[in-house]
């Protein structure tokens, strides 16, 4: 039997990458300075990356799955190819959908694909949304303070287990791990 991996449930905006509105080209798109060591640091504590996006741009009609696909290949040739799995919600707020953030379609989607040591895995992300979908996973967080996470990180009735300025000083915490 294999055994069970350790996940990092990433957000893409504003955590991994930088924050940019409807992110739509691949010429917008920005890894932070200190991404790449991150990943490698987080890879090297033994997690596997994952980064589940809520993308409502695409049911807007701002751009479309192609764009977003386009981005996500992108954001792996850039990092090595250090991302397991992009999944992805494209749908808005309002639709009620299970895949949306804060709900939990999107995680079972990854666990369907690899077997998760959800006890020992973690939500990174940088919205108060993703701290509750990691907590109602039963995973651990950590909130980051790029893209929204400064403005948002006093607005939590849910307590991250780390806020830290960002995915690196994650990486680093003595606690993640």
């Amino acid at each position: 039997m294999k055994a069970k991996q350790k996940v990092i449930f990433m957000d893409r905006d504003g955590t991994l990458i930088e924050e940019v509105n409807f992110l739509s080209r691949v010429e917008d798109l920005r890894l932070f300075p200190f991404t790449n060591e991150a990943l490698e640091r987080s890879k090297a504590l033994g997690f596997r990356i994952v980064v589940v996006t809520n993308q409502s741009g695409i049911a807007r009609g701002l751009y479309d799955e192609a764009a977003m696909h386009a981005i996500h290949d992108a954001i792996q040739e850039r990092t090595g190819n250090a991302i397991e799995g992009f999944y992805f919600c494209p749908h808005l707020p309002d639709a009620g959908c299970e895949c949306r953030k804060p709900r939990l379609g999107m995680i079972d989607q990854a666990q369907a694909d690899i077997d998760i040591d959800m006890e020992n895995s973690w939500f990174v992300g940088d919205k108060a949304l993703d701290i509750e979908t990691g907590i109602a996973a039963g995973l651990r967080t950590a909130l980051v303070r790029t893209g929204y996470g400064r403005e948002t990180e006093n607005n939590f009735e849910l307590e991250p287990d780390i806020t830290a300025d960002n995915i690196l000083e994650v990486a680093l915490d003595p606690r993640f791990g």
